[in-house]
């Protein structure tokens, strides 16, 4: 049991809701604050002022910040809003924490590599992003990390490879394995904007909450610098036509899949996959095997949609 108090922010959304389960298992107190998103300057307030209180308790506190604007194909004029929330929030000017704290900020190994070359990827390649988002990653790991130097609490930055699992959004265009799901739910096509050897790497949604909650009792510990950044991945790289051969296989019956155009497919790496050096104890455990976890979303998709009957 850590009795930690750890502030979850995006702890609403798909890996947030993740690492909530894992720290409470953990045995930290979870506060999940409720972030007017649609508001800058309130949710900067909202943010601020958890984050002050957070810092101000009587007992070792946790910032966890799993909230993230946009996908790959999102404009740069979308992350402005984060920008400014993350300037205000992370001002070292008004942190003076009373108790011993450790920061993790979830960035995008996807987006900050999109652009590199000689895969697999580990922590010592430089990042090269290919969009807006991928850039907007990086600027908001530099922002925690001068707040982490300021005020002398470990970060880390955990560079996540691509989500699967159950509970994503759906409305959301991002998460190959659960869109192509959807769509043969829907009995529609679905459209494929890079070529079908694309290669990525798929992290298990419950797998990557528990390798956080782990990481943050690491540093917490001090028993690392006080800034890490780690590449979250399960380490294996799948091709597109890989991932729709499990989601078939899971539903018993083939797939409609066919080619598309996309502007924003030149923003997406061809071949994503990563071997980390850092923390790697924490990469010492029994991932859920990939068909496992596709059927497991699979089967949450499908059980969370009604039946045509329900619809007739």
């Amino acid at each position: 049991m850590s009795g930690a108090t750890a502030l979850v922010v995006g702890g609403g959304g798909f890996l947030g809701r993740a690492v909530v389960g894992a720290l409470e298992r953990a045995g930290d107190r979870v506060v999940v604050p409720r972030v007017p998103w649609n508001d800058t300057e309130a949710a900067a307030t909202v943010l601020r002022e958890a984050v002050t209180g957070l810092q101000a308790g009587d007992t070792p506190w946790r910032l966890v910040w799993c909230a993230g604007s946009g996908i790959v194909a999102t404009g740069e004029q979308a992350f402005t809003a984060e920008s400014t929330i993350l300037e205000r929030v992370l001002d070292p000017a008004g942190a003076s924490p009373d108790t011993p704290g450790a920061v993790f900020f979830a960035s995008s190994a996807g987006g900050v590599y999109a652009g590199a070359s000689g895969a697999p990827f580990d922590e010592d390649t430089d990042p090269l992003p290919l969009a807006p988002y991928g850039r907007s990653r990086l600027a908001a790991e530099a922002r925690f990390r001068d707040f982490a130097e300021a005020t002398g609490t470990p970060l880390l930055v955990g560079r996540i490879s691509n989500l699967y699992g159950p509970g994503a959004n759906l409305r959301k265009p991002q998460g190959l394995v659960s869109q192509l799901a959807l769509a043969h739910l829907e009995r529609r096509p679905s459209s494929i904007y890079v070529p079908m050897d694309t290669t990525r790497d798929y992290l298990y949604i419950d797998d990557a909450a528990a390798m956080v909650a782990d990481g943050l009792a690491v540093v917490a510990d001090r028993a690392v610098g006080p800034t890490t950044t780690k590449i979250f991945a399960s380490q294996h790289g799948r091709t597109i036509t890989e991932v729709v051969e499990a989601v078939s296989a899971a539903f018993g019956e083939p797939l409609d899949v066919r080619e598309g155009h996309d502007p924003a497919a030149t923003s997406h790496g061809r071949d994503l996959r990563f071997r980390s050096r850092v923390m790697t104890a924490l990469d010492d455990r029994t991932h859920v095997p990939f068909e496992l976890g596709v059927r497991r979303t699979v089967d949450a998709i499908r059980g969370s949609r009604p039946t045509d009957q329900e619809t007739a």
